[in-house]
């Protein structure tokens, strides 16, 4: 895997969730592409000073998300019809900063405007 992976201990946002948002985040940027195989999970707990279970959670969160598939002799790659839902909605996002900064908005303005459209009912 050519993507680079890094957990932070500290942080609120579970382990195996800050990996599972990482490989999706690179399989949306094209980083890593359909078939681009994921390290095997105990190489990759041990390259992270993780439990293996913890990085098997992350599998599984991508794998039920369907974006990547396990394979006995293949192990695990990025699925081959994995085009992240997500991908639509970070190239908006992309447009969003464009415009926010050029409007002259702080990075902190523009994610408080996330914020709180995010908290607004829809």
């Amino acid at each position: 895997m050519s993507a680079r992976l890094e957990v932070e201990l500290n942080s609120s946002v579970p382990v195996y969730e800050q990996i599972r948002a990482q490989v999706a985040a690179h399989v949306a940027s094209g980083s890593l592409a359909p078939g681009d195989r994921l390290p095997p999970i105990r190489t990759l707990a041990s390259d992270l000073g993780l439990a293996p279970g913890t990085v098997a959670r992350a599998f599984r969160e991508l794998e039920a998300a369907g974006v990547v598939v396990t394979r006995r002799r293949t192990g695990t790659v990025v699925a081959d019809h994995a085009q992240v839902p997500e991908l639509k909605v970070r190239r908006a996002a992309e447009r969003y900063v464009a415009e926010a900064r050029a409007a002259g908005l702080s990075d902190e303005a523009a994610l408080d405007l996330v914020r709180g459209a995010l908290l607004a009912p829809t």
